[in-house]
């Protein structure tokens, strides 16, 4: 049993980041216990406190720590709490090793000052709580812990190789590493740090291989894995595994259909499934109701029923629409998401977001449904147009410039590795994108609140599309230029110096994407934008940088919002 680690400390320490890394060093099972209370009750742990108390919530720790403690080969990271109860500490100290991260107030102000799953520090004075915290906690956490390690300024990966070489002094066996990570800037603690498990993925072989970097998007009985990497279209046993029923139905495009649906068919033979396919035109105005019903008539005339699987094989566009079908067939069938392209990959095929446009704003209509899976085959990424590839590359910039400020200093470092489709910077980009967005869909998964910092540059970006037609930008670039717009806007509000305005417009700008809007006049730029979901009480609403890597949603005053429209729409259309 001493075979297993236990990590220990306050919130915001880095238990969840450290065990992943740690768990993935050793060849061991990581498991949080707060993610697993989550998907026990089917409820957040906040709305559990709110509901049922603090100590009906400590009862429900100490069952999974009871419960998890016994198990084998497990590397476990503990709730601040858990060490409050004598039964918790026995059972740690003795059926492992704890190791203790310690963590300074002002560090832990840093990294949890946006999180609202904390609902301890949900008060007027979080720092002072945090005080009295480690008073009451730390001597309890010294008391059982066999390692002690600071996580104040070190990287991730810093700390995980201290851990292990304590760890190694007292017996351990440290598995071979055969992958290298890239060069990263760890420069700065967010509210989703870099982990190394996001960190070792850069290594994935640039070889012809199935395998693939898992992570999950935890929404308790909703929740699903997705799989990166290189040809899993040919991997028929993980098709079966990940693809549910015997029928199945792919939905594609005419530019995508000639060059992997003989792939996909083959593998899905070979996997024992009967194949529906629905071949669609090309482009994002043709994320339409004319085109959904297409995809209705044709599973109306095949007689597909409830146990039918929609696989979604293409582009975002592709998947909003077979995803919005999936969701309104019989009122829910399941789906599978297979993106095509970088900014599916990054973005459109997590999260559950599905629809189609209006001709009076983008994304209107559609429902919230998630996937079964995510299977993002890094190989079709090289037949991808120059223009594409640039349009995801910015959903990958979004992530790093209102979330992770060290995510954006390797984006800049590796972003010609990324344009020169570099199998290591690319697979590390979507892994890491996809674990940011998946912890932001753990927490909101129906953008009541916080998933709206990922419409960041979205808003302008919108109305360019509204204003120009859907189809002459692509989404991707329009976002890119939209974001230019928010960071001048953030600035003139003065949430940004003129130095991190400048980051995000040189990088989006090396992305090869527009850095200059179309003139569509200022009273259109309102009209526009007044169409939008994040919108309240007839008030724009945008969601701002402050600072690099950290986020605002607010309106802003009609006038600045003018000046930065005035100052950067000015191009041709």
């Amino acid at each position: 049993m001493k075979g297993n680690i236990f990590l220990v400390g306050l919130m915001g320490a880095g238990k969840t980041t450290v065990g992943r890394a740690l768990a993935r060093k050793l060849n061991k099972t990581f498991i949080d216990s707060d993610h697993e209370i989550e998907a026990r009750t089917g409820a957040s742990i906040p709305l559990i406190f709110e509901l049922e108390g603090e100590t009906s919530f400590r009862q429900r720790e100490a069952d999974v720590i009871r419960d998890l403690s016994e198990r084998e080969n497990l590397v476990l990271a503990t709730g601040g709490g858990a060490i409050l109860n004598p039964q918790n500490r026995a059972l740690l100290g003795a059926r492992g090793t704890v190791i203790y991260l310690r963590a300074s107030v002002n560090s832990i102000l840093q990294r949890t000052g946006r999180d609202k799953n904390r609902p301890l520090l949900q008060t007027e004075n979080p720092r002072r709580v945090l005080e009295e915290l480690t008073r009451q906690r730390d001597p309890l956490y010294r008391e059982i812990a066999d390692i002690v390690v600071d996580t104040g300024r070190p990287n991730v990966q810093f700390l995980v190789n201290s851990i292990l070489l304590q760890l190694q002094s007292r017996g351990f066996h440290i598995p071979s590493q055969t992958t290298q990570p890239p060069a990263v800037n760890q420069t700065s603690s967010t509210i989703f740090p870099m982990t190394q498990d996001q960190i070792t993925a850069a290594g994935i072989s640039s070889q012809t291989s199935s395998l693939a970097n898992s992570l999950r998007v935890e929404l308790g009985e909703r929740s699903y894995p997705i799989e990166i990497g290189q040809s899993l279209l040919n991997d028929s046993e993980r098709l079966s595994r990940l693809i549910n029923g015997k029928q199945v139905v792919v939905i594609t495009n005419t530019t995508v259909a000639p060059l992997y649906l003989h792939v996909l068919r083959a593998s899905l033979l070979a996997a024992g499934k009967k194949i529906i396919e629905i071949i669609l035109p090309d482009g994002e105005e043709e994320k339409n109701w004319s085109n959904l019903m297409v995809i209705f008539d044709r599973l109306l005339a095949e007689k597909c029923d409830r146990k039918t699987t929609l696989i979604a094989l293409g582009g975002g566009v592709i998947g909003d629409l077979t995803g919005y079908a999936a969701s309104a067939y019989m009122r829910g069938v399941p789906f599978v998401q297979i993106p095509t392209t970088l900014l599916a990959q990054v973005d459109s095929s997590v999260g559950g977001k599905t629809g189609i446009n209006h001709p009076l704003g983008k994304n209107m209509i559609g429902a919230f449904y998630q996937p079964q899976a995510v299977i993002a085959d890094t190989a079709t990424l090289q037949t991808l147009p120059a223009r594409e590839l640039s349009a995801g590359l910015a959903e990958v910039i979004k992530y790093g410039a209102v979330i992770d400020a060290g995510f954006f200093d390797w984006i800049e470092e590796n972003i010609t590795k990324l344009m020169a489709r570099d199998s290591a910077a690319l697979a590390y980009a979507i892994q890491r994108s996809c674990e940011i967005k998946a912890d932001v869909v753990r927490q909101d998964e129906r953008e009541g609140g916080l998933r709206a910092i990922l419409n960041f540059g979205h808003t302008f970006g919108h109305a360019i599309e509204s204003g120009l037609g859907y189809g002459k930008w692509l989404h991707g670039e329009a976002v890119g230029c939209g974001m230019i717009m928010a960071a001048d806007l953030s600035h003139r509000l003065g949430h940004i110096d003129v130095i991190a305005k400048d980051r995000v417009t040189a990088l989006v700008r090396a992305a090869g994407l527009p850095d200059i809007a179309p003139n569509l006049g200022s009273q259109r730029w309102l009209e526009l934008m007044q169409v939008d979901k994040k919108n309240e009480d007839g008030q724009i609403r945008f969601i701002l940088m402050k600072p690099l890597g950290g986020y605002l949603i607010s309106n802003v005053p009609q006038d600045i919002l003018l000046a930065t429209i005035q100052h950067l729409a000015t191009g041709e259309f």
